[in-house]
C-alpha cells in the first residue's frame, strides 16, 4: 500500500524535532551536528535568532496579500540585492525549481523581443541539476532524471563538462544563452575553474548570447563572497538563486540585467505566493548577515580550517578518500569506498552529510558553525570513514 506522503525519496529512519547552530535533536534525544544544512539551505542554522524574530514579528502583522498589489518587503529586499549584485531588478520565487523556470522563460523572451524568435537554444552542461520541474530536468538531460518524463522540453543542448571543442562546436544561430553552475553541486562538487567563467562570459559576449548562472547551492555567501561568480570577478546577464537566501524559509529569485529583462513585461510571468511578506522579511534577515564583508571573511577563514581537517581525514583514510574538491563551505570529499556506506557510516556517529554524484559526499554546513564544530565534524567523519573502510573489507 502506498504511502500517505508519495514515495519519492528514500528516506533516512531520522525524524529531528528541533535545532540549534548547527545541532539538529533526533527525537530520541541523539545530538547530529548537521554538515549538510538542508541541501546547503540554513545557511545562518537551525533556529537562528535574527530569523526568528523576522519572521514572528512580521507573522503577526501579515502574511500574504498576492502580487497583486505592492509588497514592501518584497522591494526592500530587491532593492538590497539591486545594490549588492550586477542586477538591475528581481523577481521572486518560492524555490529554485521555479527561478530555472523563469531564466528559461527570459532568455527565450528576449530573443523573441528583439525579433529574432529562433533563437530558443539553451546550452548546458553534463552532470548539471537545475530542479525537477520539466523544464529543468530538460536543461540537465540526465537518463536519471528524464526517464519515463517524456516527451522533453525541447531546445536544450547538451555538451560534455569542460569540453571547449563541443562548446564551441554547440553554437549555431539558434543558440540564445548558456546555462552554466559555476559549482556542481549534485553533479559532484565540480569547481569551474576561474578561467573558463571568464572564458565564457568573454565567448557569450563575442556570440552575442546571454549567459546564465545558477546559483541555487553555490550562492548566498556559500563559497565566501555573496556569490561565486564574484570570484572569477565577471557577472552574468540571468542568475537563478534559492536555498540559502531564505535561510530555510521557502524562497528563490531570478536576477537580471536590464536588457537581459527587457522582455518580462505585464502579463509575462508571475507567482502567487513568491516574495510574499513572510519569506521577504526573512529573506531580509538573511541578507543583514551573508552580504556583510566580515561575515564572508569568516566564511572564508573556517573554509580552510575545514580543508585542513579534511586533507589530513584523507591522508589517514587513504582506503576511503581520493580527495577534498569545493569552495569555501561548499565542500566535497571523492569516495572510494560507496559514498553511501560514508553517509550511512555518518548517521551512526551523529554525523550529517549530503552524498552527491561521481562517487562523492557533500560538506554545506551553516555558515555560523563554529571552529569546534568544525573540530567536532572531523573526529566523527574519522570515526565514520574507519566503520566505512571496515564495511568494505568486511566478507560478502
Amino acid at each position: 500500500m502506498i504511502p500517505s506522503v508519495l514515495p519519492t525519496y528514500s528516506r533516512a529512519p531520522l525524524r529531528f524535532t528541533h535545532g540549534e547552530g548547527a545541532w539538529l535533536v533526533e527525537a530520541d534525544g541523539r545530538r547530529f551536528l548537521d554538515m549538510g544544512a538542508g541541501i546547503a539551505v540554513n545557511a545562518l542554522g537551525h533556529a537562528h535568532p535574527a530569523l526568528v524574530s523576522a519572521l514572528t514579528e512580521q507573522a503577526g502583522k501579515l502574511w500574504h496579500v498576492s502580487n497583486l498589489y505592492t509588497i514592501p518587503e518584497q522591494e526592500a529586499l530587491a532593492d538590497r540585492l539591486v545594490a549588492a549584485t550586477f542586477a538591475d531588478t528581481v523577481f521572486f520565487t518560492n524555490s529554485g525549481t521555479e527561478a530555472c523556470e523563469l531564466a528559461v522563460k527570459m532568455a527565450r523572451k528576449y530573443w523573441h523581443a528583439k525579433g529574432h524568435p529562433e533563437k530558443t537554444g539553451i546550452i548546458t552542461f553534463a552532470g548539471s541539476f537545475h530542479g525537477r520541474s520539466t523544464a529543468a530536468i530538460a536543461a540537465a538531460g540526465s537518463p536519471k532524471m528524464t526517464d519515463g518524463f517524456g516527451p522533453l522540453m525541447p531546445g536544450f543542448i547538451h555538451v560534455g563538462w569542460g569540453d571547449h571543442d563541443a562548446l564551441h562546436a554547440a553554437i549555431d544561430d539558434h543558440v540564445g544563452a548558456i546555462l552554466i553552475e559555476p559549482i556542481q553541486g549534485e553533479g559532484g562538487i565540480r569547481t569551474l575553474p576561474e578561467a573558463c567563467l571568464k572564458g565564457l562570459r568573454t565567448l557569450c559576449d563575442e556570440k552575442g548570447i546571454l549567459l546564465i548562472l545558477d546559483e541555487v547551492q553555490c550562492g548566498m555567501g556559500r563559497t565566501g563572497r555573496l556569490f561565486a561568480h564574484e570570484w572569477a570577478g565577471v557577472t552574468p546577464d540571468i542568475m537563478m538563486v534559492a536555498k540559502g537566501i531564505g535561510g530555510g524559509f521557502p524562497l528563490g529569485a531570478v536576477l537580471a540585467t536590464e536588457a537581459a529583462a527587457a522582455g518580462m513585461t505585464a502579463g509575462t510571468h508571475g507567482s502567487t505566493y513568491g516574495g510574499n511578506p513572510l519569506a521577504c522579511a526573512v529573506g531580509l534577515a538573511v541578507m543583514d548577515h551573508l552580504a556583510d564583508a566580515d561575515f564572508l571573511a569568516e566564511v572564508r577563514r573556517k573554509s580552510a580550517l575545514l580543508v585542513q581537517w579534511l586533507e589530513s581525514l584523507v591522508a589517514t583514510h587513504a582506503d576511503v578518500f581520493e580527495g577534498v574538491r569545493g569552495q569555501g563551505l561548499m565542500l566535497g570529499l571523492k569516495c572510494l569506498v560507496p559514498n553511501t556506506d560514508v553517509v550511512a557510516a555518518g548517521y551512526d556517529h551523529g554525523l550529517i552529510t549530503v552524498p552527491a554524484a561521481d562517487n562523492v559526499i557533500r560538506l554545506l554546513p551553516p555558515l555560523t558553525l563554529t571552529d569546534e564544530d568544525i573540530a567536532e565534524a572531523a573526529a566523527r567523519l574519522d570515526r565514520a570513514a574507519t566503520a566505512a573502510s571496515l564495511k568494505s573489507k568486511a566478507p560478502a
